[in-house]
């Protein structure tokens, strides 16, 4: 069974920072790009950040230089480090797994991060 499981939202203050992770099971990592997505309320959901299966990394201009987002094969994890929150960066944050071959995707449940002073 594939279980895709983020962790690590809440409240923070502007200029403040929250790492994200999600723990994945079930798929063969190595096989699989990853990526952080998030979505605010009333918005499309969007991509913030995606890692290859050989890390290489891209980010959405809006996250570029504030968030990072690494990868830990042997533990099957996914991270997101995120500083310098702005209450704009307030959604619900999603993890993602596109399989290489042929693009199938898989979903956490969503963690929420909320920016607020």
């Amino acid at each position: 069974q594939v279980q895709l499981l983020e962790s690590g939202g809440g409240l923070v203050q502007p200029g403040g920072s929250l790492r994200l992770t999600c723990s994945i099971s079930g798929i063969s990592f190595n096989l699989h790009a990853m990526a952080w997505y998030r979505q605010a309320p009333g918005k499309q959901r969007d991509l913030i950040a995606r890692i290859t299966n050989y890390e290489s990394t891209s980010y959405a201009e809006s996250v570029e230089g504030r968030f990072s987002v690494s990868r830990d094969s042997a533990k099957k994890m996914l991270y997101l480090q995120m500083n310098r929150l702005r209450p704009e960066d307030t959604a619900v944050y999603y993890c993602n797994a596109a399989r290489i071959y042929d693009r199938v995707q898989y979903w956490g449940q969503g963690t929420q991060v909320t920016v607020s002073s």
